[in-house]
């Protein structure tokens, strides 16, 4: 290993100390514990970190783009150099094989460079400028500019699921960095070695580009000793979090009770609904099938964005249940990732078992097949899963569960979901012109919809949005994936009447950055 493993947090540039051990990473395989011991940041170890983030904060924010991109290409260099000691960490922490982590090493390098040319490019800031008329009549119109300013220090809390790209380096810290933010992240107990490895990459990117101290750090411990005193304390401006909606409303409590509450951008739970018109029941129903079971059991189901509830329409579908079927009384049982995890899955699969009028489609014939990581596949009719709120839950792991029922059934339930990451209509094009009501309210419950695919994999993009309506995350209007993410932790601030040689260059006449601007309302391109 380039850097070998202390168990200990990471507070600017120094390590924690420690007292009370936070525990140890498991096998996942054979829940043998794996050293070292962490040990969990002390109160005074969670002041210092956030106190550092807070005397960075202005140094940091004042960065130029270029200073900034060039600290985050540089933390992606860094994970490259390290990606043979994630992989062999990861696997043994996680469960998740070699290229499954190195693909997610890739994604999170990628996300990370994408971020670096948005904030070297500049024009993100949203320069608006309206120039003075002295001589307008009534009144005369003074001279007002704005643009985006990062909000300050952000805590981010890591994933389970995602030991890389939702994690450390992933997508919360590099939307806070590239809004010029500091972060101070709370790593998550199922992954620590790998966090480490994580947090000492970007220790060596911070160190050799510049950056202040306090511009990044890494605690552990839980969330009652870490978590809520990192959330409440004063500097902190905004939090970023990835898990359990249980987890998430905690925070959102935390943080709405503070003197000066903060938004909490948090990702919960999400079923991903899949609606399948008969149009794509005769394209070839068995083809479906086995697309839609690849989604389902990708990661043994522990995607965010795994399709957990599917609606068919009543008296259709009876090959594409069979193939199903198939595909799941043949499948082999996955390594979740935790022990906790794994037995959450089991208990939530009994209780849908066990509910009235549900039906088992088909479970894993494999020894285990009822065990932790086994998918299955239960069926319910349209008035049933209206009546039993346990059926609109999210199973985290390869389980569904199909709604029967008639088109317009199903059309009047999907208003009565909760909000999702993600919706998708299979069918004709015909057809979506037709159900033009449904699309719209597919569109009202998810951040994403979409036509003939599904919903795993999550392309890192401009155009990308990973959200949706409560409780698939705590505000609808936000993504944790893409560059739209970085909006989540800047705000609008506007300058009236200030002279030009004070404004920021990117309100300045000359526009000396070149970037795109809006001046008195026209989107104009750099000179």
């Amino acid at each position: 290993m380039k850097s070998p493993l202390t168990g200990t947090s990471v507070i600017g540039y120094s390590r924690g100390q420690g007292e009370t051990p936070a525990g140890q990473a498991v096998h996942a395989s054979s829940g043998a514990k794996l050293e070292p011991i962490y040990l969990s940041a002390t109160p005074e170890e969670v002041d210092q970190a956030v106190e550092l983030a807070a005397t960075a904060s202005p140094l940091y924010s004042k960065l130029t783009g270029k200073e900034r991109g060039a600290f985050l290409r540089a933390i992606a260099a860094e994970l490259e150099a390290v990606v043979d000691d994630i992989a062999e960490r990861g696997t043994l922490e996680t469960g998740l094989p070699d290229a499954r982590l190195r693909g997610e090493t890739g994604r999170t390098t990628g996300q990370l460079r994408l971020f670096a040319a948005l904030v070297e490019e500049g024009s993100w800031v949203d320069a608006r400028i309206e120039r003075a008329q002295p001589e307008r009549q009534p009144l005369p119109k003074v001279d007002i500019r704005s643009m985006l300013k990062p909000l300050g220090p952000v805590a981010v809390f890591c994933a389970s699921n995602f030991p890389l790209a939702f994690s450390v380096a992933g997508g919360d810290t590099a939307a806070a960095l590239s809004a010029g933010c500091p972060v101070v992240v709370i790593a998550h107990h199922a992954h620590p070695g790998v966090a480490e490895i994580v947090a000492q990459a970007i220790l060596r990117a911070a160190l050799a580009t510049g950056m202040p101290e306090g511009v990044f750090s890494l605690l552990y411990g839980g969330g009652p000793a870490v978590g809520i005193p990192v959330v409440q304390h004063p500097a902190i401006q905004a939090v970023g979090f990835t898990g359990s909606r249980h987890g998430g409303t905690a925070l959102m409590a935390a943080a709405a009770s503070r003197p000066q509450p903060i938004p909490v951008y948090a990702e919960m739970s999400s079923v991903n609904p899949v609606v399948i018109l008969p149009g794509a029941l005769e394209r070839g129903e068995a083809a479906l099938a086995e697309a839609f079971f690849n989604s389902l059991v990708l990661g043994v189901g522990q995607f965010c964005t795994n399709p957990g509830l599917v609606f068919l329409p009543d008296g259709m579908g009876l090959v594409f249940l069979d193939r199903l079927k198939q595909l799941v009384g043949t499948s082999m049982p996955g390594v979740m990732l935790s022990e906790g995890v794994a037995q959450a899955y089991v208990d939530a699969v009994d209780a849908f078992a066990n509910s009235e009028g549900v039906e088992t489609v088909g479970r894993s014939a494999a020894p285990n097949g009822t065990g932790p990581g086994a998918a299955a596949i239960f069926s319910v009719s349209v008035r049933r899963f209206l009546e039993d709120d346990l059926l609109q839950s999210e199973i985290f792991g390869p389980a569904a569960l199909i709604v029967r029922g008639s088109l317009a059934e199903i059309e009047a339930t999907i208003p009565e979901l909760e909000g999702q990451l993600t919706a998708t209509i299979h069918g004709t094009e015909a057809e979506l012109a037709h159900h033009s009501a449904l699309v719209a309210a597919l569109a009202n419950k998810a951040g994403r919809v979409i036509f003939n695919g599904f919903p795993t994999g999550v392309e890192v993009c401009h155009a990308m949005v990973h959200g949706g309506p409560y409780p698939a995350t705590s505000d609808g209007r936000s993504t944790s994936v893409g560059t739209m993410s970085i909006q989540r932790f800047v705000r609008a601030v506007c300058y009236q009447s200030f002279p030009d040689a004070i404004l920021a260059p990117e309100l300045q006449d000359a526009n000396p950055l070149g970037i795109w601007r809006t001046e008195e309302g026209k989107r104009l391109p750099p000179p």
